[in-house]
């Protein structure tokens, strides 16, 4: 998994609506990039919608988190459309897991991204990552915020 202080990977993927996004979109915030394995499975629809609920105040703290999984774009706006939420969803679809794999997250064997937290700083370079010991262990939101005060203060 990619270390803090490193510089964080380039990526230009498109979102559930087809619109690109790339790393130089993220320069000048504080973004998260939410690793998650596979749309529609039990622990990513909790953990998205955990995100989601606290997105506004993480918001007010100059943060936004992206999703970023192998689904396809299609899926991932089915997916956001039945969870309701408003986070975008990259997807690392083609090549699969190219991004993924320059953050350290992909699982050849799987086919999918472990599931894993990375905080890029405006400057973009990585201030934080996480990966939970287990894959149906969700990041709680209270992570991100404590990474937030280490990072913000």
């Amino acid at each position: 998994m990619i270390e803090p202080g490193s510089s964080a990977p380039d990526f230009d993927l498109p979102d559930q609506d087809g619109n690109r996004i790339s790393l130089g979109d993220l320069k000048g915030q504080t973004s998260v990039l939410t690793f998650f394995p596979a749309a529609f499975s039990p622990v990513c629809t909790d953990q998205l919608s955990i995100y989601h609920e606290v997105g506004a105040d993480l918001a007010q703290r100059g943060a936004r988190v992206y999703g970023v999984s192998v689904d396809n774009a299609f899926s991932l706006k089915a997916f956001q459309g039945a969870l309701g939420i408003t986070i975008p969803l990259l997807s690392d679809f083609h090549p699969k897991g190219a991004v993924s794999e320059a953050y350290g997250v992909y699982l050849p064997k799987r086919g999918v991204s472990a599931r894993a937290l990375v905080m890029i700083g405006p400057d973009l370079q990585v201030a934080w990552s996480y990966q939970p010991p287990s894959p149906l262990e969700i990041p709680g939101a209270n992570l991100i915020f404590d990474a937030l005060d280490g990072v913000v203060a």
